[in-house]
Order: C-alpha cells, then structure tokens, then sequence
C-alpha cells in the first residue's frame, strides 16, 4: 500500500477512500479523450494509407504516355543534333570545354527530386553538343569511325528489348542468330565447323584465348588452378596490343612469363626470333603454350607473317592465336585478303567488326577452330538457377555457360541486321574503299613539303610526320628529333580547340610522336582528305 500511494503521489491521482482508484479531474479527462481520439485517428489513417497502397498497387507507376512522348523528342534530338549534325563537314567535330568547365555546364550531380520534361531533353541535346561526334566525316582518331543507319537501327532494337544472351529461353532469335553470324565469320577465316562467342571487345577476346590455351594443356588447372602446373611462357611481338600485358597479369600468369618478339622495320613479327625465345623458355624451365600474332597492330597496322608462324607453333606444338581485332574485317575483300594468308592455321581468333566494318561499339568475336565443347568445358559453372537439364527444349541451345559472364549484352544483331543491308560485296566495298582512301592520302603526303611517311602503309594505318617550316633541312642538329616529337601534340590540342578534326598521335619506340590517321567511315570524301593535310598545314605552320 505504500508503493501505491507513493506511486499515486508521484503520478498526482488521488486515491479514493473506498476503492483506491484515480478520481479524474476535468483536465485529466479531457486529455484521456484527446488521447483516445489521437488512437482513433491512427488507425483510421492506418487504414487509409493501406487502402491507399493497395490502390497504387492496382495501377501501374508509370506514365506510358507521357514516356512515349518523351521518346519521340529524344529520338528527334538524336536525329537532329547526333546525326544530321554529328555527319555534317561543316559542323564541329568536338566542342571542347576543360573538365571543370564541363561540370558546371552539364550539372552532373544526381539529386531527391526529379526534374520536368523540358529540362531532360535540354540535358540530351548538352550530353550531345559536348561530345566527340564520332561519326563525322573528319574524325580520324580511333580504329573506328561512322555510323552506319542498319547497325544503329540494330542498337536501338537490342536495347529495347534488354535481353540477355544466356539461354534460348529468353533470348531464342538472338541465340540462333549469334551462331549463323559466328558460323560466317568462321568461313571467312577459312574453318568449315567450330566455336566461338561474342564478348565485350577484343582485350577480352584475347584474354579468353589465353585461358581457353592454357585449359587445353592443363585441364586439371580450373579445379587446381596455377599451382597445379609450370610456368607458363606466352610469346606476342613487340607491337602487339597492350590486352596481352593485361591478359597474363589477369590471369595470374604473370607479365615477367611474357617473352617478346622482334619485329622488322614495318613492325611484324620475325618468326626466327620467335623460334630463338621459345627455346630460350624451355631452357629457362618454362612451359610455351601461346603465341600471339597480330594482325593489324594498332600503330602501325602490320600483319605478322601467319604461315611462318604456323609452322613454329606445330614444331613445338603451341596454340596459335591470331589477334585480328583490327585486320580481321580485311578477310572480306577478295583483293586484300592475302594479308591474313595462313589464318585458318590458327587454334582461336579475335575479331572486331565494330572497328572497320561500323557496326557500332562493342562486336568482338572471339572463334575457336575446336568444335569438341572445348569453350564450354573451360568456362562452365552449371548453374542449375540458369541451365536446367530437365528444360521442355533443347538446352543446347543454352550458350550462356561458355563464357566467364552471366549477364551477355546482345552484340550479334547490329551485325546480322547490318550485313543484311548491304550483303557481303556492300561490306567488301566498304573494305576496298578504305585501302583506296589511305593510298590517296599516301601518295597526296609524297607531293607536299614537310610531310614524311613513317612507313609505306600496307594496310589503313597512314602513320607520318609534320614537319614544320622551322624544322626543315635541320635533321643532323641534335635537338631535331626533341624539337619534332613537340610538333604533333601541339597541332592536335588546337584542333581540338577549334573543333575542325581529330586524329591521333604517339611515339613508337625511337621514333618520335607521329601522327596516325584512320578512314574508315564511307561518308568521307577526297574533300575531307584533302582539307585534313591543308588543316594540318594550317595549324603548324608557325611552329
């Protein structure tokens, strides 16, 4: 009892004689009602907010409408700011702004709130103004170019419909249609049956042909992995891509196993030295398992002399790879083909046709002469949440389990769709026409004062110096070659500036920065060849 009445006390209730209950005042009671009712009014909005919900649930939390529309003026501006403008000669090539610049003018920063119709589309119109149009008919920086309308229309498509590559079950017309794209370009290279997949570019290509190599020596590796097996020596040339650096330090083979070949003044391979740096590996302890040959090398645009390289892999019995991320494309023409005699000697092959052949970023194939599952063996997982055994069709069809990815952009019908357009003598035209373009240009740099070739161009690499005024008749001087190597990024930044083209540059062993000019782009025309020498005459002639 006197817990209770000290309780009683503290809370303030007095207690009545009788029943030693709180007698309620009329302040106590009114707040007794506010509080009942506040109860009340919680479960009635409770109850409204879950009618509510159940409402919202009822109905779809998307405007279609409004997102058609929305679409129509994108697609609009696309055509309009992307197309029209990014292929027309007289528009800017690139609007060039500095990084802290581009940051204020774009307001890149993600935010709570959403932002109205308008000011979207004036953010796709800013996200196209400041970019590199790289379909334009003067830019000549990369190992691709253009736009083609069959291979975009192809994009668009794939990306409408935001499949994945995996399983026939939910991608069935992109599943057969990759194998008769991959089947063709295994005739291409010569191979009557095979493998292959397509992969997010050409590094990943070459990476593939470096794990699918080593599988084939050392199966017991993907269960084991290195330990289980030698040190494995990988021979490329010294002008090959940088994917196989990165390809042998991915895999844990290690860049000291890289053994690097000779090459000769145009930059291919010598398969006598080749020979020479397979048997230095073997004395060193080293397992040869892959060689690496270029077809079309990056700078200079070289192919290695496949036959001859042939031959040295099957005297020590070591997987071919042929990396024709570049050159490939030239297996297409019947009057340049010859470059790539001996392919069809080789065990795998990586192919981009987003390079010459337009079809937009990214289509890398990578083929395998193997027809015996090898691919499948070396990557599967068997995810039975993806690859079923007891599916109602047939699960052959289910190629998802070939590569080290779950998720697969659809990359096969830009392609399919493309050479449908324009058949194999369209795309082989298109091959011609960019050996004419570089033949033009190189003999057009023969006649003009102060350009000099690199090296005489056997394939679409034209790759030469500027020499300035200044700079001329001044070779024996000992500041010459630091002098010149300055000429080209300082052409190239005011280029940029003013917008007029793009083309690349870079040092090349004891060679100093040259540039390297691409066409690859069929809407380019003698006048954009001709007002790209006068261009470079024009911005480093006063230097």
């Amino acid at each position: 009892m006197q817990e209770s009445q000290s309780l009683s006390q503290k809370k303030n209730f007095p207690l009545g004689k009788r029943t030693r209950e709180p007698m309620w005042n009329g302040f106590a009671l009114a707040r007794y009602h506010e509080y009942i009712s506040c109860c009340l009014n919680l479960v009635l909005l409770k109850e409204l907010l879950l009618t509510m919900a159940e409402d919202d649930l009822s109905h779809p939390d998307l405007d279609k409408e409004a997102g058609e529309e929305f679409l129509q003026e994108v697609f609009q501006i696309m055509l309009e700011e992307g197309i029209r403008k990014g292929m027309d000669a007289s528009e800017k090539v690139c609007d060039w702004k500095e990084p802290d610049d581009l940051q204020q003018i774009l307001d890149l920063e993600l935010k709570n709130g959403g932002e109205p119709r308008e000011r979207l589309l004036e953010r796709c119109r800013d996200v196209i103004r400041y970019s590199v149009k790289t379909c334009h008919p003067r830019f000549f920086n990369q190992l691709f170019s253009g736009l083609d309308p069959h291979a975009l229309a192809g994009r668009l498509i794939t990306e409408m419909l935001n499949t994945s590559q995996y399983t026939y079950e939910i991608a069935p017309v992109f599943v057969l249609m990759e194998e008769v794209v991959l089947r063709k370009l295994r005739e291409l290279i010569g191979w009557e049956k095979g493998d292959g997949i397509f992969c997010p570019g050409g590094s990943i290509s070459n990476m593939y042909a470096m794990n699918v190599a080593r599988y084939h020596c050392f199966p017991d590796c993907k269960q084991k992995g290195n330990w289980s097996i030698p040190k494995l020596a990988v021979f490329t040339s010294r002008e090959c891509h940088y994917s196989i650096q990165k390809g042998v330090a991915f895999l844990g083979i290690g860049t000291d196993n890289i053994y690097l070949v000779d090459v000769d003044e145009k930059g291919k391979m010598i398969p006598a030295h080749l020979e020479k740096q397979i048997i230095q590996a073997k004395s060193e302890g080293a397992f040869p398992f892959f060689v690496n040959a270029t077809c079309g090398t990056t700078v200079l645009g070289a192919f290695d002399p496949l036959a001859e390289i042939a031959d040295v892999c099957e005297r020590h019995r070591i997987w071919l790879h042929v990396d024709a991320a570049w050159g490939g494309s030239a297996l297409l023409s019947q009057r340049h083909r010859h470059l790539l005699d001996g392919i069809k000697r080789a065990d795998s092959v990586a192919w981009n046709p987003h390079k010459m052949l337009m079809t937009g970023l990214q289509c890398s194939a990578f083929l395998l002469r193997d027809s015996s599952g090898l691919l499948q063996r070396c990557h599967c997982a068997k995810a039975t949440y993806l690859f079923q055994t007891d599916k109602f069709y047939d699960t052959a069809y289910d190629r998802g389990d070939q590569t080290i990815q779950c998720g697969r952009k659809v990359d096969c019908f830009k392609l399919w769709l493309m050479w449908k357009a324009n058949g194999t003598t369209g795309l082989e035209r298109r091959v011609d026409r960019a050996f004419a373009f570089t033949r033009y240009l190189a003999d057009e740099i023969k006649k003009r004062d102060g350009f000099q070739l690199v090296v005489e161009p056997e394939f679409i690499n034209l790759c030469f110096w500027y020499v300035p005024p200044s700079l001329r008749g001044q070779e024996g001087c000992a500041d010459y070659n630091l002098r010149l190597g300055k000429v080209a990024p300082v052409i190239k930044e005011r280029m940029m500036k003013k917008g007029s083209m793009m083309v690349g540059y870079q040092p090349l062993g004891d060679r100093v920065n040259f540039f390297r000019q691409i066409v690859t782009n069929p809407a380019v025309t003698k006048k954009d060849l001709d007002f790209f020498l006068d261009e470079i005459e024009r911005l480093g002639r006063d230097l």
